[in-house]
C-alpha cells in the first residue's frame, strides 16, 4: 500500500500545493528523506514564482502529478550537510533551481549538460533517485544532493536573486551556447515578462545593442529607463517592423503565447540566429522561405548544466544583476497566479518563504 505524502519520508514538512487543475493552491503537510551523506538539507528563504509553476499547477502541459508543490528557484541556508558534501557547510547561503538529479553516467552528464540527461529529475512535479516524488520551493525546506546545489555568491540578493536560478539561466545559457555575446552585435529580446527583463541585463552586460520587441507600447519607457535597452520596437507596429527588417544579429524570444515568427524572421540579418525560450501550449508555424533565403538559424534551449548555472551566478554577482520582483507572503499566492496569468508583474514575484509560512 502506498504511503502518504506525510508518512512517505522520516521528516515533516509543509507547504502550498495545487491539489487539482483548478490551481488552487493550499496548506499542504508532506515530508522530507533524511540527509544522506551526499545530501544538503536547505532552509528556504525565498523561492521565486515562474511562469512553469503556473502552467504545471493547472496542468496546462498534461503531465502534472498532483498534489503539486511548486517552486524552483530556491534561495536559503544549508542547516545539514552529509558526511560526503565537500562543496557547502552548515550555514552557507545556496541555491537550488529547476533540476535536483540526473543518471551522472550518460553522455549529457559527462558533458555538464545535466539539463538534458534522459533520467533528470526535476524539482518538483517529477521522481527523484529514490523512487518518491519531488516537492518544490514554495515549502519550508528542502534536501538535495550537493551536486545539484548551487552556492550563492557574496553580494547577488537573496530575494531578487532567486529568479537567476531559472529566468537567468534560461536565458544565459543559450546566448553563450550560440554565440550571442559578441560586443557591439545587435540583440533583439522578444517579449518584456520574467525572462525577457533579465535578457536585457545580460544581453548589456555583454556589451550588445539590445532592442525590446514588444506588442505593448506602454513598456517603451520602462524597457529604456528602467532597465537599459537601447531602442524599442512595437511589434504590432507594421511600419516601424518594416523598418527594422534586417537589422538585429540575434533574437531571444521568450514569448509563451502562440505567436508568428515571420515577422520576428525578418528582423534578422543574413546568418542571424533567432532563438526560442517560451513553451507555448500549441505548435508554432515555421516558415521555411526566409530561413534558406537568408541563412538563418532557428534553435531552442531548455535552462543550462550546473556548471554553467554556477558561472551564470558569478557573472550576475560581478555585473550587479538581478530580477526586478515583487515580493509577496506565501498566502498570497494565489492572487500573484491570477496576476501572471494577466501578466500583471513587474517583473518575478518572489515568496518570502522563512518569514511568511507557518502550518496553520
Amino acid at each position: 500500500m502506498a504511503k502518504s505524502p506525510e508518512t512517505e519520508h522520516p521528516n515533516k514538512a509543509f507547504g502550498w500545493a495545487a491539489k487539482d487543475k483548478s490551481g488552487l493552491l493550499s496548506p499542504f503537510h508532506f515530508s522530507r528523506r533524511d540527509n544522506g551523506d551526499s545530501d544538503v538539507t536547505v532552509k528556504i528563504l525565498y523561492c521565486g514564482v515562474c511562469h512553469t509553476d503556473l502552467h504545471t499547477i493547472k496542468n496546462d502541459w498534461g503531465f502534472s502529478y498532483y498534489p503539486v508543490v511548486p517552486g524552483h528557484e530556491i534561495v536559503g541556508i544549508a542547516t545539514k550537510v552529509g558526511k560526503n558534501v565537500t562543496k557547502f557547510r552548515e550555514g552557507d547561503r545556496v541555491g537550488v533551481g529547476v533540476i535536483t538529479g540526473s543518471c551522472q553516467s550518460c553522455e549529457s552528464c559527462d558533458q555538464d549538460l545535466e539539463n538534458y540527461c534522459p533520467q533528470m529529475s526535476f524539482t518538483y512535479n517529477s521522481i527523484g533517485s529514490d523512487g518518491t516524488k519531488t516537492y518544490g520551493g514554495y515549502s519550508e525546506s528542502i534536501v538535495v544532493d550537493q551536486r545539484f546545489v548551487l552556492q550563492f555568491p557574496e553580494g547577488l540578493p537573496s530575494d531578487s536573486g532567486a529568479p537567476l536560478l531559472c529566468a537567468g539561466i534560461t536565458v544565459y545559457s543559450p546566448m553563450k551556447y550560440y554565440g550571442m555575446t559578441e560586443p557591439g552585435k545587435h540583440l533583439g529580446v522578444a517579449g518584456l515578462g520574467g525572462l525577457g527583463h533579465v535578457a536585457v541585463k545580460i544581453g548589456k552586460a555583454f556589451g550588445l545593442k539590445v532592442t525590446v520587441i514588444s506588442s505593448s507600447p506602454s513598456k517603451e519607457d520602462e524597457a529604456i529607463n528602467r532597465l537599459g535597452a537601447d531602442s524599442f520596437l512595437v511589434s504590432s507596429d507594421p511600419q516601424k517592423m518594416k523598418a527594422a527588417i534586417g537589422t538585429m544579429d540575434y533574437i531571444i524570444d521568450t514569448v509563451s503565447a502562440v505567436h508568428a515568427l515571420f515577422p520576428l524572421l525578418g528582423l534578422l540579418k543574413v546568418n542571424g540566429k533567432l532563438v526560442t525560450l517560451g513553451l507555448p501550449e500549441k505548435p508554432l508555424e515555421l516558415p521555411i522561405f526566409p530561413l534558406v533565403l537568408g541563412r538563418k538559424m532557428v534553435g531552442g534551449s531548455d535552462i543550462g548544466g550546473m556548471k554553467e548555472t554556477q558561472e551564470m551566478l558569478e557573472f550576475c554577482a560581478k555585473h550587479n544583476i538581478t530580477a526586478d520582483i515583487e515580493l509577496i507572503k506565501m498566502d498570497e499566492i494565489n492572487t500573484a497566479m491570477e496576476r501572471l496569468a494577466k501578466a500583471d508583474v513587474r517583473y518575478r514575484f518572489v515568496i518570502d518563504v522563512a518569514n511568511s509560512l507557518s502550518p496553520p
